[in-house]
This record gives structure tokens, C-alpha cells and sequence, in this order.
């Protein structure tokens, strides 16, 4: 996997591991930590449909997949406007699971590549899902 990837992935990661410390140690009101936490969330969360829509498409075929792929767009939105609180973080997290483990047994990409990028998002996808869990113990 190219190091532009993995770059890009632990740069995606600096609002979540930032906001939780910053709201913590007052260095921002809670409040707009966790409002800024939620939307950085929910866009990366809806931005993972993106993978399985290209990968749909790219393999030229319509299944289940394509459907799927707006899953987490909708799970996101839908939180987004009717969660708040612990619950909104807690089904954020659990959005990013269920495409971690969607993408495990989806995406059709070399038997190499599949390594790197599952090593990567199940890396990616632990700090996410425990920078969720810190701004909720805040």
C-alpha cells in the first residue's frame, strides 16, 4: 500500500484524537468540541460508502453492495439529526465497525492489497472508535 495512504489515513485521524484533549483540558468549550467531534465523524463514516460504491462499480456489478454503500451516508445523517449525546457517539462507533467488518468480506481487492488495507483500517478504525469512547467519558 502506498505510503501516500497511510499518510493520509493518520492525517484523517487528527480531529479525533485532538477534540477529546482539547475539551477535556478546556482548550476548547465542550460543547463545540463535540459538535465539531460528531460532523469530522459522521463525514469520514459516510465518506467509507464511497469505497464500496467505487468498488461496485469498478467490478461491474449491482448487488447488494452498491446498495450498502449508502448505508453508513444515512446511518451518519440520520444520527446526526436525531441522536445526541453518548447515544450519537455510540452509534457512530458502531457505524465504523460494521463497515470495517462489511469491508472485510466485501471488497474484492488483491490478496495483498486486502492485507495492507485491512491492517490499515483496523488500525485507523481502533483510534476512531476510542477517540468516540474518550469524548464520551468527558
Amino acid at each position: 500500500m502506498h505510503v501516500q495512504f497511510k499518510l493520509l489515513g493518520l492525517a484523517g485521524l487528527i480531529p479525533f484524537v485532538f477534540l477529546p484533549p482539547a475539551a477535556y483540558f478546556e482548550l476548547v468549550p465542550y460543547l463545540k468540541a463535540y459538535i465539531h467531534f460528531v460532523q469530522y465523524s459522521a463525514v469520514i463514516l459516510s465518506f467509507f460508502g464511497g469505497v464500496h460504491w467505487f468498488n461496485a462499480i469498478s467490478e461491474n456489478k449491482i448487488n447488494h453492495q452498491v446498495y450498502v454503500a449508502m448505508f453508513p451516508s444515512i446511518v451518519a445523517w440520520l444520527s446526526i439529526v436525531f441522536l445526541d449525546g453518548k447515544m450519537l457517539l455510540m452509534v457512530l462507533s458502531l457505524g465504523y465497525i460494521a463497515i470495517l467488518m462489511y469491508d472485510k468480506f466485501t471488497l474484492k481487492l488483491s490478496p495483498q492489497m486486502i492485507v495492507d488495507y485491512t491492517k490499515l483500517r483496523v488500525m485507523l478504525t481502533s483510534v476512531v472508535v476510542l477517540s468516540h469512547l474518550g469524548m464520551s467519558l468527558i
